[in-house]
């Protein structure tokens, strides 16, 4: 339902004046980029990026004033994705002109990389120390920790996944395009699941408050035009801003990738910051908090997701390589946010926690080399694991949220146990040609297929049984057991060969490991007969029958 106010006249000038400031310092961008005037560096940064910030604040506000309109999952998510779309403009840009300039290949992830710290190293720990201070004041006593509401398991639960991810790019030193479509399509699910939420009144203040006190047919075309404009102004000063961050670091001398690393995203990630910050100063720190958890859910999934696409599209090849900086760099922001991850778990922020992130990140900030970067990492990676053991009770609460996917999680269970069980059943089926191993792997499927199925958990003890005598029999003649090995150690040999002769005729290294590994089996399978018949031959009830 829409606020009211009784001063409609009076609240129609304070929303005129900040719309008309911020619209005022967004125009001049647009008017040097649709007239192909290129100002001086200095210049260009201050205008452009002036309009990438005010184009911001607009947008942050119409999203904040759409929540009279839409869920209040949704809002927060709507704003943090509109919050980060300066850092889009920017990323995708530089990730664009780097598939035909591969000069530009070191700076596509580095405003990424600047921005995922900064939300979770500055951001994080100062809208916990605001939020802390306004309710100690409210409360009249000091307060240690924020409490987050359940509602919040659904930004974490998302965040944990993508942060597990976000690991394959280091080890992988790229950005493929098949990880990029698994975490677009993770976020589209979190879209999914947050608009699920229960639609409630918002809390709004200031600008955003006043718009949503407009009536309904003056409300929504303003706020679509504010859209428009701030989308207008953004994608009007994206280019020419990034060419200014560049420009401006070589003739100040300052390390290039470090300034579009830590300004660029400085600029862009403010409007989020001003809104964290209101909402914790007035006490509401579940909003805030929630606002920049979205913002990381939304960065290492929509906006990564993205990256390796735009590269793509201005003539990259399917994965956007990163170098040995960046791959150190990307390895301290997963760590950070397996970090964030780890404390949040059961919906508690500590100050000590919030003060142990950012003396970490003001310590990557100040020692800026490889190795203190791998350092602080690996205290990073430290410091999550015993967060989590800590916190591994707010594990499992995590899936409260998804409750209702219990069938289809079920049905795809049993699906993929199917076909699991089926694969290693046929490859038993290759194996029955050596005495033992495949009527093994034929149980070790039965088994697999017995989690789902009581029919294969009966077949299963059977089928042990039969291997086991089948291997024995073959121990107990010469001229079998010579054959078995004598296949067994062919296999092995055949293996070794197409993984590493590339000529052979079905030659490839899955497909050789495979072959050796069976060949493996075989010979282990042997061993472990004929050392169960000695030991059986050598018991001391054995001994004593021959002997009678």
């Amino acid at each position: 339902m829409p606020v009211t106010t009784p001063h409609a006249p009076a609240a129609s000038g304070h929303l005129t004046r900040p719309l008309v400031l911020t619209s005022l310092i967004a125009i001049p961008a647009v008017v040097l980029r649709g007239g192909g005037i290129h100002p001086d560096p200095l210049l260009a940064l201050a205008i452009f990026g002036g309009a990438v910030v005010a184009a911001s604040f607009l947008l942050a506000w119409a999203a904040e004033a759409v929540q009279v309109d839409i869920s209040g999952g949704l809002a927060i998510a709507l704003l943090a994705f509109i919050a980060v779309l300066p850092e889009y403009a920017v990323d995708l840009y530089f990730a664009y002109t780097a598939g035909h300039d591969p000069t530009y290949v070191h700076y596509a992830a580095a405003n990424l990389i600047g921005a995922n710290q900064l939300v979770l190293g500055f951001g994080w720990p100062l809208v916990a120390f605001v939020a802390l201070r306004s309710l100690a004041k409210k409360r009249g006593t000091r307060v240690r920790e924020l409490v987050l509401s359940p509602r919040r398991r659904i930004e974490l639960a998302f965040l944990g996944v993508a942060g597990a991810l976000s690991f394959v790019m280091p080890f992988a030193e790229e950005i493929h395009l098949a990880l990029a479509l698994v975490l677009l399509a993770l976020f589209g699910v979190y879209l999914r699941q947050v608009a699920r939420q229960e639609v409630t009144e918002p809390e709004l203040l200031g600008t955003p408050k006043r718009m949503a006190a407009l009536p309904t047919n003056r409300r929504r075309p303003l706020l679509a035009g504010i859209f428009v404009f701030a989308a207008l102004a953004i994608l009007a000063s994206a280019e020419p801003f990034a060419h200014a961050l560049i420009d401006t670091g070589t003739e100040l001398g300052i390390d290039q990738v470090l300034l579009v690393q830590w300004l660029a995203p400085l600029a862009s990630e403010a409007p989020e910051f001003i809104v964290a910050i209101l909402l914790a100063r007035r006490g509401n720190a579940d909003d805030a908090l929630g606002a920049l958890l979205s913002s990381k859910v939304n960065q290492w999934t929509l906006l990564v997701g993205s990256i390796p696409l735009a590269y793509l599209a201005g003539g990259g090849s399917v994965a956007l390589p990163l170098d040995s900086r960046q791959v150190g760099e990307v390895l301290l922001t997963a760590t950070q946010t397996a970090l964030g991850f780890a404390v949040l778990l059961r919906l508690r922020f500590h100050v000590y926690a919030a003060s142990t992130i950012f003396v970490l990140f003001l310590v990557q900030f100040i020692v800026n080399n490889t190795t203190a970067h791998l350092v602080v990492s690996v205290v990073y990676a430290v410091l999550a694991v015993v967060a989590l053991a800590y916190n591994r009770r707010g594990i499992l609460p995590l899936a409260q949220p998804f409750a209702h996917w219990a069938g289809p999680a079920k049905a795809a269970r049993r699906l993929v146990v199917t076909l699991v069980g089926v694969a290693v059943l046929g490859a038993g089926a290759v194996l029955l040609v050596a005495p033992g191993p495949g009527l093994i792997v034929i149980a070790l499927g039965l088994l697999v297929l017995g989690t789902e199925y009581e029919w294969a958990r009966r077949r299963a003890r059977t089928t042990l049984h039969r291997a086991q005598q089948a291997a024995d029999a073959a121990a107990a003649r010469p001229a079998a057991l010579a054959g078995s090995a004598a296949f067994g150690v062919g296999m092995v040999v055949l293996g070794v060969l197409l993984a590493v002769v590339d000529s052979l005729p079905g030659s490839g290294l899955a497909g050789g490991i495979s072959i050796a590994v069976s060949g493996l089996a075989i010979l282990a399978t042997l061993v472990w007969s004929v050392r169960g018949r000695h030991a059986r031959r050598d018991s001391p009830a054995l001994r004593a029958r021959d002997m009678g």
